[in-house]
């Protein structure tokens, strides 16, 4: 069965390893730990596309162990020892290359990269016992919608291997205006995410993700597009399967957030 592939939000810093922000993320925690019981089985590997990640060409992460890396700030001591040890997939790692290097797209390995919050913090809430292998690519510099939509599509035939694909970043990213502030925007946006990706054609939702900053509230949600370009990257392996919203939220500190599965689910 070739397996749907997914725009998630992966939340606010360590929040699973902090107990007061694990309760205010509970409904964003149940549709991660959801995911698994939509594919039916656990995949052979995950390819992640981590909004904390980029390079000046797609890097693709080839350590057997990959480490940890704690990019967050001012958060209790303990969070700083947490680990994912999730094994890594040089192989894996190879023929990615090899898929993004056949679409004629920039690319290397990385033998280096450990996780980062984007990556080992949602996981670790989907596979909390460590054991599926995890490759991650990068983003690129300059983010250009079209260009991640691409690096899907080179990435899409990996649905079929067993692969899950998931963009990791969040549908709301502005750091100073959390809170009420960001209601009525975040909103906005959402509702254009929301006809983009459940309601046009796959054809109409890549020509409007590719002009997405003139969309509604746009440069308000996402001053810089580091958290909505993994969505691209989905929507790019997607190819024309349809949209679903898998998690919806309108009070994730003051904001509106959304994930969405992109192709059919075992589970529904």
């Amino acid at each position: 069965m070739k397996l749907p592939s997914y725009y998630i939000a992966h939340g606010g810093g360590p929040w699973p390893y902090v107990p007061e922000m694990r309760r205010m993320h509970q409904a964003l925690e149940l549709s991660l730990q959801d995911i698994p019981r939509q594919l039916g089985a656990a995949p052979k590997a995950v390819l992640m596309i981590s909004a904390h990640w980029e390079e000046r060409g797609f890097s693709v992460s080839c350590a057997a162990a990959p480490g940890m890396i704690y990019d967050y700030y001012n958060f209790p001591p303990q969070t700083y020892s947490v680990t994912y040890p999730a094994p890594g997939a040089p192989a894996l790692a190879q023929h990615v290359r090899g898929l993004i290097e056949a679409a004629g797209l920039p690319t290397q390995l990385d033998a280096a990269r450990g996780y980062d919050h984007g990556t080992f913090v949602p996981l670790a809430v989907m596979f909390p016992e460590a054991n599926v292998p995890v490759v991650q690519v990068s983003m690129q510099h300059g983010y250009d919608p079209l260009r991640h939509v691409a690096l899907g599509r080179a990435l899409a035939p990996l649905r079929e291997e067993g692969v899950l694909i998931i963009g990791s970043g969040l549908s709301y990213h502005n750091l100073r205006a959390l809170g009420p502030p960001a209601k009525v925007p975040s909103a906005a946006f959402d509702a254009w995410l929301q006809e983009t990706l459940v309601a046009a054609s796959p054809q109409q939702r890549v020509e409007r993700l590719g002009s997405w900053a003139q969309a509604p509230a746009a440069r308000a949600c996402h001053p810089q597009e580091d958290h909505l370009m993994p969505l691209m990257v989905a929507v790019g392996a997607a190819q024309d399967d349809a949209a679903t919203c898998c998690y919806h939220e309108d009070g994730f500190m003051g904001s509106t957030v959304s994930s969405f599965r992109f192709g059919q689910a075992a589970h529904a």
